[in-house]
């Protein structure tokens, strides 16, 4: 399989988009009157992430839209620490520049974690919510250290392999799930002179000061009274199954979902199981 099998028959389009001044590669696809569904990846990802989501969810009726979020990917990567609250301006920007009032937001991981931010202080914003293995509950300096770690190998040295590694990472079985051509998409990101230049301020969140006044404090999770659905991998190699449970108890209202033989990615390692449980849960909320 290939992203341009999961994309075929598909009508889709890939432009950047001025988010707030800043060139925004997006994919999107579906009717143009369809429910507006944004996909946000992890850290050091990139809207390939979400290959095996989007037809699924356009055959459903959506207006779908995956982002390169601030500083990742082929998106601008101005010269300043990504914290929380920029990429929080720079999705709000984004949904501006495309119209957008409300939109149904799927997160993964840093995806999850700026998703959640923005449905905490801008809950009009924000019609539903999916956490999807999602970061920012935690200060692990074990998990943080690996993250920082893995990313800046793999980016410093050539190695291809450090990139494969990289991904192997993220998922439960990597052989099964992570392709030669992912690979290749994510070491050409890698490699690419600005994000070699910017990887600081991409992995500034992996430094303890830094991530601490950006952490999802339980006052936080609580504020959000949006629709919540929190979706979780009980392999994830970033977080246990604790800290989906304790978001689940924290966010009033939220429907929690644990997947088996699964690690960070449930969109795209389980992507036959988690497309319907999403659909359903967007249609349940429009």
């Amino acid at each position: 399989m290939s992203i341009w099998t999961d994309l075929t028959g598909l009508s889709f389009s890939v432009d950047f988009v001025d988010a707030g001044g800043v060139p925004t590669r997006a994919l999107t696809a579906g009717p143009l009157d369809g429910p507006p569904v944004v996909f946000l990846h992890g850290t050091s990802g990139h809207l390939e992430a979400f290959s095996r989501n989007i037809g699924p969810h356009v055959a459903a009726g959506f207006r779908c839209h995956a982002i390169d979020m601030l500083g990742h990917g082929y998106t601008g990567k101005p010269d300043y620490q990504y914290e929380i609250p920029r990429y929080v301006e720079h999705l709000v920007a984004y949904l501006d520049a495309q119209g957008i009032g409300a939109a149904h937001l799927v997160g993964e991981s840093l995806g999850g974690w700026v998703a959640g931010w923005l449905a905490s202080e801008q809950p009009d914003r924000v019609a539903s919510l999916q956490l999807v293995a999602a970061g920012g509950t935690k200060a692990n300096p074990e998990v943080m250290n690996r993250i920082k770690t893995s990313t800046t190998k793999a980016v410093t040295e050539d190695d291809i392999d450090l990139t494969r590694q990289r991904l192997h990472l993220l998922m439960y079985d990597g052989e099964k799930d992570v392709s030669e051509e992912l690979v290749e998409i994510r070491h050409a990101i890698y490699h690419h002179p600005d994000f070699v230049s910017n990887l600081h301020n991409l992995l500034c969140l992996q430094e303890m000061e830094i991530r601490q006044r950006n952490l999802m404090r339980p006052e936080r999770l609580a504020a959000i009274d949006v629709p919540t659905m929190i979706v979780w991998g009980n392999e994830n190699p970033f977080g246990e199954v604790p800290e989906a449970t304790a978001m689940h108890e924290t966010i009033e209202g939220s429907r929690l979902e644990l997947v088996g033989k699964c690690g960070h990615w449930p969109q795209h390692e389980q992507a036959d199981w988690f497309n319907p449980v999403s659909i359903g849960f967007i249609e349940a909320n429009l």
